[in-house]
């Protein structure tokens, strides 16, 4: 997420790094909350009510969390450095997608940006020359403006990109949907996970895909997210990420099985210190990952 309906899918990822270190002792994931995060799935899954299928999926906590990191999302060197870094696998997950499909790719692309935060996806996306438009959604009214006001300094952008302070369930769904609809370091700061995913369904034109990256819910990840990344070396903000919304790949593809998708890809990411971002082969079971599903056809 982005912001409020964001987080990190890569850890330490949407959210702002700050550099200081000074030791802190944090109490521990709760044991049997960590033995069986690779058994079974977390019970957030099951959250598909009435009420948490037709409320909003902003969390007023997030929104406020983001505002305040607001300022220099720009800084490539400041508190977002680590979704700078992360920008340039986003493309290359996209494209791996697009170039997985046995029919010809589509000659111009229409993507949908949910939790967009300051922009650096969507702008990077409405730069190409492949797309023909870019919808991006955030509810943090201080990080969207900050994203407004970046892409005003590229008048070229104007036609491309346009940017919505709105959550997902207050956004039009138009025909027939989009190309490629992403959720970046989002899902696991939403409640509700298989409710908000039901709601972005049908922005996902037939054929077309959505992309996401989150966090497994593992020891690992929580030992270099949570305490190390926010805790000791403070290069994310404390607070930033909750390990009990962690959510592992057998869950995702879980939920999308037999709900009208197809296709699932999945790719392990790991921050390797001075060099960056790195695709790892079976990371995706420990840490961060990228995953994506196409929409049947006929669905």
């Amino acid at each position: 997420m982005a912001a409020p309906f964001r987080s990190t899918a890569t850890a330490c990822l949407r959210r702002p790094l700050i550099a200081a270190t000074r030791p802190v002792l944090l109490p521990r994931p709760e044991s049997h909350h960590a033995a069986a995060a690779t058994r079974a799935p977390s019970p957030r899954w099951h959250s598909t009510s009435s009420s948490s299928s037709t409320s909003s999926s902003v969390n007023p906590d997030e929104v406020s969390h983001f505002n305040a990191l607001a300022a220099d999302w720009w800084d490539p060197h400041g508190s977002s450095r680590l979704l700078h870094l992360m920008n340039p696998l986003r493309h290359d997950f996209i494209n791996a997608c697009l170039a997985s499909q046995p029919e010809p790719r589509p000659s111009s692309l229409t993507y949908l940006d949910i939790g967009c935060g300051g922009g650096i996806f969507a702008e990077s996306a409405a730069r190409l020359p492949s797309t023909s438009r870019v919808t991006a959604i955030d509810p943090t009214p201080s990080v969207l403006a900050v994203a407004r006001a970046h892409a005003r300094k590229d008048p070229g952008l104007a036609a491309k990109l346009s940017y919505r302070q709105c959550s997902v369930e207050e956004l039009d769904v138009p025909t027939p949907g989009y190309d490629v609809v992403s959720v970046f370091e989002v899902i696991e700061h939403i409640d509700h996970p298989a409710a908000f995913l039901d709601k972005v369904r049908p922005f996902v034109r037939p054929g077309g895909w959505l992309v996401m990256s989150t966090i497994a819910r593992t020891w690992m990840s929580w030992f270099t997210t949570n305490l190390v990344a926010e805790d000791l070396l403070r290069i994310v903000p404390p607070g930033t990420h909750d390990w009990n919304k962690y959510i592992n790949e057998d869950e995702l593809r879980r939920y999308f099985m037999d709900k009208g998708w197809n296709s699932p890809r999945v790719m392990g990411v790991v921050y390797v210190p001075g060099v960056g971002w790195r695709e790892v082969r079976g990371s995706e079971k420990v840490g961060n990952y990228f995953f994506a599903v196409r929409r049947d056809f006929e669905s």
